[in-house]
């Protein structure tokens, strides 16, 4: 499955036969809409990607492991490089699961009440607002009166004040 690299150097890389046949004899059973690689120099992963990808109907997902794959597979096969990140991981089976689970979770019927997803931070450009449980008062701490009031409009409008706060302290860059 690898092999050494031309040019020398440290790092072994996957071969480029294996996954050539792998990805064909999938391409003959049917239609592929992406063929994405999870790699370190791809896109960084966004929730407009995952919103994107999660209404296409099949998906082969490549991860690379060691120094990646030959270069001919992402230049003829890979329609998509995706990056969860600017880090390097021993291989790419977590990142593979981390697109995974943000595609799978927007599509109809996989989450309880599809509406909540609609309204996870970066679905309109900004962190989620604080969240709160029952009881009212724990160990003195109060939850906002306003959650309280069963006055909608008037939760809504705390909700994406306190989301715009929230967005504008640890993520300004959401907001450019």
């Amino acid at each position: 499955m690898d092999d050494y690299q031309y040019g020398g150097g440290a790092g072994m890389v996957m071969s480029i036969e294996p996954i050539a046949a792998l990805i064909d004899a999938l391409c003959a059973e049917r239609k592929y809409d992406e063929i994405i690689y999870m790699t370190p120099d791809g896109e960084l992963l966004e929730q407009a990607a995952c919103n994107q990808l999660s209404l296409k109907k099949n998906i082969i997902v490549l991860c690379g492991h060691y120094k990646g794959v030959d270069e001919r597979i992402r230049a003829h096969f890979i329609t998509r490089e995706i990056s969860i990140g600017s880090y390097v991981l021993s291989g790419g089976e977590l990142a593979a699961a981390v697109l995974t689970d943000a595609i799978v979770r927007l599509i109809p019927g996989v989450l309880n009440d599809e509406t909540s997803a609609l309204s996870d931070s970066f679905q309109d450009q900004l962190l989620s607002p604080p969240v709160f449980t029952r009881p009212p008062v724990f160990r003195g701490w109060e939850v906002p009166e306003v959650l309280l009031s069963g006055d909608f409009k008037k939760i809504e409008a705390w909700r994406e004040e306190k989301a715009l706060e929230r967005t504008k302290q640890r993520r300004p860059d959401l907001l450019e």
